[in-house]
């Protein structure tokens, strides 16, 4: 149920024609891995810093939002005033990785790090990464438990909660491609049932397709309208890490089949992390990575759903005022 907290943070995280076209930049364990591939552990703080900084001076104010981590980008990109006043903040709270073995992955949350202070700093709205396989029924079941509880957390403190389920490779899957992009579709699907059944605001959900082996384009429509129906909460495509140019055919399939928006990150910007020379880093960031970023709005307000349409609630009145309301609230 939405109330004037979580609306208002969802305006802040959305454009114009209410969709989400989002950037993220809250890598770290990846982007320490982009930055330098033979030891991730030789880049500094510093380092990440400057790079987060980097990305976001340069593509912020073409995003609705942008997702950030707590630890080398929130208050960074804030205090060195490049994350424009009319763009949305989006904060993480996970910590990076997971608890437990390649097959048996629990989220855990990161230390000295809450709902309430990512409140208290402003954000807009709280985002949870969430490894998830349906079919292991003891390990989602605490998965979900988890989510529920964080819920719970944000609806205390009146904030949109955004969720991004990911499924792993168990068993076979691991050495076999075809084998997990065949199961692809049906575990998107069932996740996007079991998470947008909990009281979260928007689902970050993966395309519910391999494209190296699904490739008929009305095909796809149909099965991400099956994702569609299975959320009863507006949703977004997340990228990934797939290439720009797929990741454009899949944000028009998406959209074409419901979803509000996009949330992508490393479909973006990711070859500048291979840039050594700042110069050339930045100029990069600054015009393809921009260029990129800004067709992907194209796509996504040509054919994506507002999201209070996905609630099938009318923009000029998101939620009936009364008179006292503010004595109840």
């Amino acid at each position: 149920m939405l109330s004037i907290g979580k609306i208002r943070g969802l305006q802040q995280i959305m454009n114009l024609d209410g969709i989400f076209t989002i950037c993220a930049i809250d890598h770290r364990e990846s982007l320490r891995s982009m930055l330098n591939k033979d030891n991730p552990e030789a880049v500094s703080y510093t380092d990440m810093v400057e790079h987060k900084l980097e990305i976001c001076s340069a593509l912020a104010e073409c995003a609705s939002a942008v997702l950030l981590d707590p630890i080398y980008g929130a208050a960074q990109c804030v205090s060195h005033g490049v994350l424009p006043d009319n763009t949305g903040l989006l904060v993480s709270i996970e910590a990076s990785g997971y608890i437990g073995g390649k097959e048996q992955r629990l989220t855990s949350l990161l230390g000295e790090w809450s709902v309430e202070k990512i409140k208290r700093m402003g954000a807009s709205a709280v985002k949870i990464l969430l490894y998830y396989r349906p079919d292991l029924e003891e390990l989602a079941s605490r998965q979900v438990n988890s989510v529920n509880k964080l819920a719970m957390e944000c609806i205390k403190y009146d904030i949109p909660f955004l969720v991004e389920p990911k499924s792993y490779t168990i068993g076979n899957e691991v050495d076999n491609t075809n084998e997990f992009a065949e199961k692809k579709e049906k575990l998107v699907i069932k996740t996007a049932q079991d998470i947008a059944a909990l009281p979260i605001d928007v689902l970050k959900a993966e395309f519910p397709a391999d494209l190296r082996y699904k490739k008929d384009k009305s095909e796809l429509i149909e099965i991400c309208r099956q994702l569609d129906m299975s959320s009863p909460v507006p949703w977004v495509i997340l990228s990934g890490g797939v290439g720009f140019e797929l990741f454009c055919q899949q944000v028009e399939i998406a959209c074409r089949a419901g979803a509000s928006g996009f949330l992508a990150g490393r479909a973006i910007w990711q070859e500048a992390m291979h840039i050594d020379k700042k110069e050339e880093r930045v100029h990069y960031l600054s015009t393809i990575a921009r260029d990129r970023l800004k067709r992907l709005n194209d796509i996504a307000n040509k054919y994506a759903v507002p999201w209070y349409k996905k609630l099938g609630i009318a923009r000029s009145e998101l939620l009936k005022i009364s008179e006292g309301w503010y004595k109840e609230y």
